[in-house]
C-alpha cells in the first residue's frame, strides 16, 4: 500500500529512542520530511544521523524541553508548517499514591499533557486552513485502565485521550483528524531499563522478570510480551496518512489485547 507521505512534513516529539524514534524512523521510509526532537542537541544529533543513514534522507531536528512554553514557541519559529503532529513526548515512573507530590502531579501534566496541547495549538490552525493535516497523541491502554502503581501516568494518558476528542470535534467537515494511539506495554528504552534494573535487584533474568510482569501486572495481555516500538510505528505510520481518512476522533488500541472489552 502506498501511503502517500512523500513531501509530508511529520513533526515528532521526543523522537530520539523508543517509540517516538521508531515512529520518525517509519514515516521517513515512506517518503516524509522528519523533524526529529529531544532535550538535547548531542540526542538530537545522534539521532538524526542514525535515521539519514538508514533511510538515505536528509532528517532535520529540533532541540529542546518541549514541557516548556518557550521550546514550543521557538521549534514554532523553526519550523512553522507541519502537516503530521506526532505528540509522543512522555515520562513515566512507579511511584506510590501517598508519594506523588503536588510538583510531580504537576511535571507530568507539563510533558505528557500540555506539551502536546501546546504544538496542538500552534500547528492546528495551519492544518484547517489547508484543508489538511494529522494529529495524533500516544497515550496508552493506561488511560483507560489506570495502573494502581502510577496514578499520576495513568491521568495523564486519560487527559490525552479527552483532549484529542475534543480536538477532532472542530475538524467537522474538514480533511483533518485527531487521533489517539494506544500502545500496551512496550519495550521503550525507559521499560527496558525499569526491566533491568527489576531483574538486577531480584537476582532474576530480564526474561523472567518480563514474564512475571505479565502474569501479574497485565494478565489480560494476548500478546504476552512486551511490544516493539517498531509495532506501534506501523499503526502511527498508517494514521497520519491519506489513506486513514475515515478515521477521525478515536482512540485506537495497539495494546496487545491488555485492554479487555469488545468495544
Amino acid at each position: 500500500m502506498d501511503l502517500q507521505l512523500k513531501n509530508k512534513i511529520a513533526l515528532v516529539t521526543g523522537s530520539t529512542a523508543g517509540i517516538g524514534n521508531a515512529i520518525a524512523t517509519s514515516l521517513a521510509r515512506e517518503g516524509a520530511s522528519v523533524i526529529v526532537n529531544g532535550r538535547t542537541q548531542a540526542a538530537v544529533d545522534g539521532a538524526v544521523a542514525a535515521m539519514e543513514s538508514e533511510t538515505g534522507d536528509k532528517v532535520l531536528g529540533f532541540a529542546g524541553d518541549l514541557s516548556l512554553a518557550s521550546a514550543a514557541e521557538a521549534l514554532f519559529r523553526q519550523h512553522p508548517t507541519v502537516d503530521i503532529l506526532v505528540n509522543n513526548l512522555g515520562i513515566f515512573e512507579v511511584r506510590a499514591f501517598e508519594d506523588i507530590s503536588d510538583a510531580d502531579w504537576q511535571r507530568f501534566f507539563d510533558v505528557n499533557v500540555l506539551s502536546g496541547a501546546r504544538l496542538a495549538r500552534l500547528y492546528f490552525p495551519q492544518m484547517r486552513q489547508r484543508n489538511w493535516g494529522r494529529i495524533i497523541f500516544i497515550s496508552s491502554e493506561s488511560g483507560y485502565q489506570i495502573p494502581a502503581e502510577m496514578i499520576h501516568y495513568g491521568m495523564t494518558k486519560a487527559a490525552q485521550i479527552a483532549v484529542a476528542r475534543g480536538l477532532a470535534e472542530l475538524t467537522a467537515g474538514t480533511a483533518v483528524t485527531v487521533n489517539t494511539v494506544l500502545p500496551g506495554p512496550t519495550r521503550s528504552r525507559g521499560v527496558g531499563d525499569f526491566v533491568e534494573a527489576m531483574a538486577k535487584s531480584s537476582g532474576k533474568s530480564a526474561q523472567v522478570v518480563e514474564q512475571e510482569f505479565f502474569k501479574t501486572a497485565r494478565p489480560t495481555s494476548l500478546l504476552q510480551r512486551f511490544a516493539t516500538p517498531e509495532e506501534v510505528a506501523a499503526l502511527v505510520t498508517y494514521v497520519a496518512s491519506p489513506q486513514s481518512s475515515g478515521t477521525n476522533g478515536a482512540a485506537l488500541r495497539v495494546d496487545g489485547g491488555v485492554i479487555k472489552t469488545a468495544f
